[in-house]
């Protein structure tokens, strides 16, 4: 059901390991987005120029992604999508495509996705960078030892799954995050004026 008449798109990581993706589009998004899907371990092949975009190029895709902000192209890629079943991702243009991309927050294998389902992107951006600041190299450490415990304990613990989990429970006590928000003042302003007035 859509919350406040907005469409929420259901978050989900996707394996993509194997998989035939091509990515559309000359611009700095395309680089981007072509370079974390490489990172997934997708087989991708990049179309620079979308007016000569081959049908044939999209027939065995598993996903699709295009950058321009060409109604006419997106509009034929999500009849091609239709037909071939592939998975569509259109930037900025929603209407067109299954898949909305978030903004990703990386730190060592750590990966945090933000959504604001297009409503302000902006606010994704910036609690993205927030976030991002926390996730620093010292961060990425600390998760790459508790990969090398979590290794440890199933060689200590082969044939006891309860003390791994005990373990890894242990080693992640005292890990704590803190997240706070500073808004602007035309929006504090507006907040105090929701309050009840106190008669003196």
């Amino acid at each position: 059901m859509p919350l406040n008449n907005v469409t929420v798109p259901f978050p989900v990581s996707i394996n993509l390991e194997g998989r035939r993706c091509v990515v559309i589009g000359d611009d700095r998004e395309a680089d981007e987005k072509e370079g974390a899907l490489r990172e997934s371990g997708a087989l991708v092949q990049r179309v620079r120029e979308a007016a000569l975009l081959n049908e044939a190029e999209l027939q065995d895709a598993f996903f699709v992604l295009s950058t321009p902000q060409d109604a006419q192209l997106s509009e034929r890629l999500r009849s091609l999508a239709d037909r071939y079943r592939f998975l569509l991702c259109c930037i900025d243009q929603p209407a067109f495509g299954f898949v909305s991309m978030a903004a990703i927050v990386k730190a060592g294998p750590v990966r945090i996705a933000v959504s604001t389902a297009g409503q302000a992107p902006r606010v994704g951006k910036l609690l993205k960078n927030g976030i991002q600041q926390a996730l620093d190299e010292r961060f990425a450490r600390f998760i790459g030892c508790q990969s090398t415990l979590k290794s440890r304990n199933r060689r200590r613990y082969p044939d006891s799954s309860s003390k791994r989990r005990e373990a890894m429970i242990a080693a992640a006590r005292g890990f704590a995050s803190r997240l706070a928000f500073v808004y602007p003042q035309w929006f504090e302003e507006s907040e105090r004026s929701r309050l009840p007035r106190v008669l003196e």
